[in-house]
């Protein structure tokens, strides 16, 4: 996953290459349970899912502090690769499937993530207030 990463992102430091390397072990141990992305899909992980979850990246650059949600946040995508690139920013997925956020909560405390959370939740519910949707 690194080298493709780095073509795109060759600032990504040390720990965020770390991280991502550990995330790509992390999420294919997790599909391989709960069927995060097609089971034939995981091969293509990085280049389908992650680089397109970091493509906003690439639009706008998120100010330190910013609070951000990901409605539907499924398996964690993008969640958990913005989470990764933007360590200073505060990340918050919500799902209404309970399998898939506790899959996403174990990921956090897995990856050692510190700037996001996951709550099961329908979004018509969640009434907290964030900078981007």
């Amino acid at each position: 996953m690194l080298p493709l990463l780095l073509k795109y992102f060759p600032e990504l430091s040390p720990e965020r290459q770390a991280r991502f390397e550990r995330f790509g072990e992390v999420f294919a141990a997790w599909n391989a349970q709960v069927n995060l992305v097609s089971r034939k899909d995981i091969e293509h992980l990085a280049e389908r899912h992650v680089l397109h979850a970091l493509g906003i990246a690439k639009v706008i650059a998120f100010k330190p502090g910013t609070r951000i949600v990901d409605v539907g946040t499924g398996g964690g995508l993008p969640l958990l690769p913005l989470a990764i690139l933007y360590p200073e920013c505060t990340f918050h997925g919500i799902d209404g499937i309970g399998k898939k956020v506790r899959a996403v909560q174990e990921m956090i405390v897995e990856l050692g993530l510190e700037n996001v959370t996951a709550e099961q939740v329908r979004s018509e519910d969640h009434r907290s207030k964030y900078d981007f949707v």
